[in-house]
């Protein structure tokens, strides 16, 4: 089990927004590789027929952005990711 906080998140079609606090001892690409992994591992057990909407292999797409904030901008990428839906 991981020691990591969602504090926001967002689901569109195409991509996701999410806020993640990781404990120290995580990178960011480790983070990741965990996420997509586990989600696509998850949503191929629950939704079979996604398989046929797939160009391959991946469910996620290669890359991913992430970015460090301070505490002062916390509630100003809440709400951008809010604002996603």
């Amino acid at each position: 089990m991981n020691r990591w906080w969602i504090h926001e998140l967002s689901v569109a079609p195409d991509h996701v927004h999410a806020l993640v606090q990781l404990d120290p001892a995580t990178s960011v690409a480790r983070a990741v590789q965990i996420l997509k992994g586990g989600t696509s591992h998850r949503l191929r057990q629950e939704f079979e027929e996604l398989e046929e909407f797939l160009w391959g292999e991946s469910f996620w797409a290669d890359g991913y952005f992430a970015e460090s904030i301070g505490v002062m901008k916390e509630d100003d990428i809440k709400r951008y990711i809010q604002n996603q839906r």
